[in-house]
């Protein structure tokens, strides 16, 4: 899945696609006398609307509002979060073009057909697709990612269900086979791909079959140990979308130049520039008119930004969700498989279930996101509107009930300090990891806090702070044991199996949650029964239920996002996989 990424409490496409209208006035809404202006996302657009006639060239400034520096690892197969996705978008074009609803098409650098019956794929590059290099993208360069990600000496963390569902890839990665039985090249421009189960995300952009190359000629000499660290994935990337990136000041700002070999033909701008921004100065730099687009805007203080002059305010449904996530166990690197703890602190589900209705997401959602942000229901967000289970309401905000259910399961206050003790009669203390970042972060924080001590449950910040970025995620994935619960966010994608977050062998389950009934309820979902529409959303749904009693991970917020977009920029659509929009986008005045 190319789009499972880390996001930093700022990374499902519509199954239907959604309509954005124009841009229009928010309504009011609050409590405690105290009134929120929220905005209505359904008004917004993803589509820059500039009449005026483009000039030749130009550079195009690009801010990432980030409280963090980027990793920088520029690479399809190593990156692993959001803002490095960001800097990615000029240059890192996937194989695939898809149509509105993100059904894979043939327009793209490469078609894909599917023969269900025999769980075949066939991939086949167009003619001419080049490499920033000058050198040809070729077969080799479709088949190389499953060799780097499915080798035991792999680092990164896209090895799950996807690349284990591909025949042979199990006697590969044992090192019981030198290549993957179930890859097969059938000429320079093609490739076909064997799996052991189909099903229908798989007709969908990054729903199972890999969207991606890798310039072969560029990592072979490369031992697979050491590219994360190469050259070739942090100072000089070679790739095939309309830019390439020219000039990477790590962790600051990273500028591009046209791809004179893009397939497409040369792009309409001289250069771009992306800069990492930290997000206390980016409604000023907006004001000051520094940048023409924003991405990762703060939504928690839209108000301060919204009117800015010179600037159109694109938006839309975020492919994300909050949440809150509760540590059962390890993961095995080596079995690379999710180890469940009996004895965790977290272990038993009461005590989940009773921190989930401890919050109250609806207030948060209008009054720290003005409205951008809803309270969320389901690990399905409703902009996927077939498959989102709409019986389950979720978490709703019920200190009574939160107490109650403590109460049943033993959790009380037995020396009368006003905090629950375990049903063991130990000392109960709760270590919650947040992220640092933006206006809202200690608050939020400090809100859950409070709302759990309002239960009786003595919850402390984890390292007694909030977290910086990457090493909050540093600290997650490596199972911390500082760590017992986590708020973080995750971004997803158009395909939205959930097998490559949740499942046993996914290294993203950070939750570290497996069962057998998981097991069970994930593979109905990526079966070959789920072509019949039917079965699909039945399978979709037994498994949202199924979390929501588990309580893992508790959904916290649905997200909205915003883009800042300078009056000068023409020809752009800020879609959810946006590398193509570089090609076409123009400015119509030297000047901001």
């Amino acid at each position: 899945m190319k789009s499972k990424k880390l996001l930093g409490l700022i990374t499902l496409t519509a199954v239907v696609a959604v309509t954005l209208a124009a841009c229009g006035g928010g309504k009011k809404s609050g409590s405690d006398n105290k009134s929120v202006e929220t905005e209505d996302i359904s008004k917004f657009t993803m589509t820059v609307k500039n009449d005026k006639e483009a000039i030749k060239g130009g550079t195009l400034d690009v801010a990432v509002a980030s409280d963090t520096q980027f990793k920088g690892l520029f690479s399809e197969v190593y990156y692993q979060d959001a803002f490095d996705n960001y800097y990615m978008r000029p240059t890192h074009e996937g194989l695939f073009s898809y149509d509105d609803d993100f059904v894979i098409t043939d327009d793209g650098a490469a078609k894909l057909d599917l023969d269900v019956d025999n769980k075949k794929a066939t991939i086949t590059l167009k003619k001419d697709v080049k490499w920033s290099d000058g050198e040809p993208v070729t077969a080799d360069d479709l088949i190389y990612p499953y060799e780097v990600i499915g080798n035991k000496d792999y680092t990164g963390i896209r090895y799950d269900d996807d690349f284990m569902n591909v025949v042979g890839m199990d006697e590969y990665h044992d090192g019981k086979a030198d290549a993957i039985s179930g890859i097969k090249k059938v000429d320079d421009q093609t490739i076909e791909v064997t799996y052991k189960e189909m099903n229908p995300g798989m007709l969908q952009l990054s729903g199972g079959v890999y969207t991606s190359a890798i310039p072969k000629h560029v990592f072979k000499d490369i031992p697979i140990k050491d590219q994360e660290k190469s050259d070739a994935v942090r100072k000089n990337p070679v790739t095939f979308g309309p830019y390439y990136m020219s000039k990477i000041v790590t962790g600051e700002s990273v500028e591009y130049l046209p791809n004179e070999h893009y397939y497409q033909g040369k792009p309409k701008l001289d250069k771009i520039v992306f800069t990492n921004v930290p997000t206390a100065s980016i409604v000023e730099a907006v004001k000051a008119k520094k940048y023409d687009l924003v991405y990762s805007m703060p939504t928690d203080n839209y108000p301060t930004y919204k009117d800015s002059e010179g600037y159109q305010m694109l938006g839309r449904e975020e492919l994300a969700y909050t949440y809150v996530g509760f540590k059962l166990g390890t993961y095995d690197k080596e079995k690379g498989e999710v180890i469940m703890n009996p004895d965790a602190k977290m272990a038993d589900v009461k005590l989940r279930q009773a921190m989930g209705y401890a919050m109250d997401n609806d207030a948060i959602g209008q009054k720290f996101y003005n409205g951008l942000r809803t309270g969320a229901t389901t690990l399905i967000p409703p902009i996927f509107k077939t498959l989102h289970n709409t019986d389950v309401k979720g978490y709703q905000y019920d200190l009574d009930k939160a107490k109650k259910i403590l109460d049943d399961a033993g959790y009380k206050d037995t020396d009368g300090d006003g905090l629950r003790e375990n049903p063991k009669g130990e000392k109960l203390q709760i270590n919650f990891a947040s992220m640092a970042g933006g206006e809202t972060a200690q608050p939020l924080a400090d809100y859950y806090l409070q709302q759990w001590k309002e239960i009786g449950l003595d919850v402390k910040l984890a390292t007694g702070r909030l977290i910086d970025f990457q090493a909050f995620y540093d600290k997650v994935k490596n199972d911390d044991p500082e760590i017992d619960v986590f708020q973080a966010a995750w971004s997803v994608n158009s395909a939205p199996s959930p097998a490559g977050l949740y499942g046993r062998n996914a290294a993203f389950n950070y939750s570290r949650f497996a069962s057998e009934e998981n097991d069970k309820l994930l593979k109905a979902i990526d079966s070959k029964a789920s072509f019949d529409d039917k079965k699909r959303k039945e399978a979709y749904d037994a498994w949202q239920k199924y979390m929501f009693e588990e309580a893992p991970v508790i959904p916290t917020l649905y997200r909205n996002e915003i883009m800042p977009v300078n009056d000068r920029v023409k020809s752009f659509t800020w879609n959810y996989e946006d590398t193509r929009d570089y090609y076409g986008i123009e400015l119509t005045a030297e000047k901001r």
